[in-house]
């Protein structure tokens, strides 16, 4: 008799919302959603369980409560999986306190430190040829100054390990930040110092053009380190909010046989297993598309591959639980469709904004054009919205933050911004 399925999901963003609902509608089970306040995308939601875990920065008390949760679910085939980087670090390196209990299906830790560490991901860029913006990697904790004389100002900052800089707070802490000048970027450094950061900052080449000049890549590794699926798109516009500044709000999947072949490339010569999540941009001045980052996950935005017709948490389930070879045909199903070497190719639309909204910033005509064409034809997808979730307390909340958008973009990112911006990137 098989053993009914379990997931619990760390997080309470839009990205574990978005991995509930991709278990919900593949296997109608509600995920258990531990997340460390009550936070208005998971509240009153009918697909999911939450779990409100106060203590969730501290790794011990994330042990202690999956393990209490798996308690509660004896019966169960269990899987934990993270919406953060960090909180996918906790489950990596306590692997073996978990796995009696638990299936984690990640990469193993040496291969996640190495290739979320920016410094270590752009050596590996530099040594198999693909391009990568050049980069100073300075260390914080020296109070030296950085050698910034191979740059040219505005330049990129952010920090090495994402995961080390969740666990430092400071005025004005971004995600990523755009420096103008060197006066500018040495007050940051000081402060993230101050704020008793200690790892390494990177600092790169700014490659110029607004949002639309993104692109996202997903692939799944089997766990012979073969890339099996992958799922490209292009990034219309991002987040500008502090917190989520360049997190994806609106992605058209596509093809890129060039990016993927280079991911793979990559991705094998590692050894890679699992989810990998890319971050790339188009630079106009040469026409190369720009690796910047890998995060060891299904990202933030994941739901743009849901939406598009393929649920990636089946490869989980398939591989991971069943022990199956994780062809993707035979775990996404015979309507997902895909190339004959597993990359998406149906085109939808991802949003977590209003149409009119995300067609504002839109300024290539021909993009907008087929922004709005997908959005008439059924073919977008908001993964807040499900058909499943009536409850009017939570259709309140997302109301009321759908139209909080206007406010914040109008805010952090007013349209004559993105515009002067696409002038310069030649969009």
């Amino acid at each position: 008799m098989t053993r009914r399925l379990q997931p619990v999901v760390l997080g309470g963003d839009i990205g574990a919302y978005s991995l509930a609902r991709a278990f919900h509608e593949a296997y109608g089970v509600k995920a258990v959603v531990v997340s460390g306040a009550s936070t208005g995308l998971v509240r009153h939601s009918r697909i999911l369980t939450h779990v409100v875990e106060p203590r969730i920065d501290d790794p011990e008390a994330i042990v202690a409560r999956l393990r209490a949760i798996a308690d509660r679910h004896a019966d169960a085939d269990l899987v934990a999986v993270g919406s953060a980087d960090w909180l996918v670090r906790t489950l990596v390196q306590h692997r073996d306190r978990l796995e009696d209990r638990y299936t984690v299906p990640y990469v193993r830790e040496d291969l996640l430190l190495r290739l979320t560490d920016k410094e270590e991901f752009g050596a590996l860029c530099a040594e198999l040829g693909i391009a990568h913006p050049t980069t100073v990697v300075h260390d914080v904790a020296t109070g030296a100054e950085p050698d910034t004389s191979g740059l040219t100002f505005p330049v990129i900052a952010k920090a090495a390990s994402t995961a080390a800089y969740h666990d430092v707070e400071f005025a004005g802490k971004k995600k990523v930040f755009l420096v103008d000048t060197r006066a500018e970027l040495l007050d940051l450094l000081a402060r993230v110092r101050d704020a008793g950061y200690a790892g390494s900052f990177v600092i790169q080449d700014y490659v110029p053009g607004d949002d639309s000049g993104m692109r996202i890549l997903t692939c799944y590794s089997d766990a012979q380190g073969k890339v099996r699926f992958s799922a490209f798109g292009h990034v219309l516009l991002e987040e500008h909010t502090p917190g989520a500044l360049g997190n994806p709000a609106g992605i058209i999947t596509g093809t890129q046989r060039e990016v993927v072949d280079q991911a793979r490339r990559l991705l094998e010569h590692v050894g890679w297993t699992g989810f990998a999540n890319f971050d790339l941009k188009y630079d106009p001045r040469d026409g190369r598309y720009v690796f910047f980052e890998l995060n060891p996950r299904l990202g933030r935005s994941n739901f743009y591959i849901t939406g598009a017709g393929a649920n990636p948490v089946r490869f989980y389930v398939h591989e991971h639980l069943r022990g199956l070879d994780p062809e993707p045909r035979a775990v996404l199903g015979p309507k997902a469709r895909l190339t004959a070497d597993g990359e998406l190719e149906a085109e939808h639309l991802y949003t977590v904004l209003p149409g009119p909204l995300l067609r504002r910033y839109v300024a290539d005509r021909g993009v907008r054009s087929r922004t709005r064409r997908l959005q008439l034809t059924g073919r977008a997808t908001n993964p807040l919205w499900y058909r499943h979730e009536w409850d009017p307390r939570r259709v309140a909340y997302l109301v009321a933050a759908q139209l909080n958008q206007f406010r914040k973009y109008a805010k952090h990112y007013p349209v004559a911004q993105a515009r002067a911006l696409a002038w310069k990137g030649g969009a």
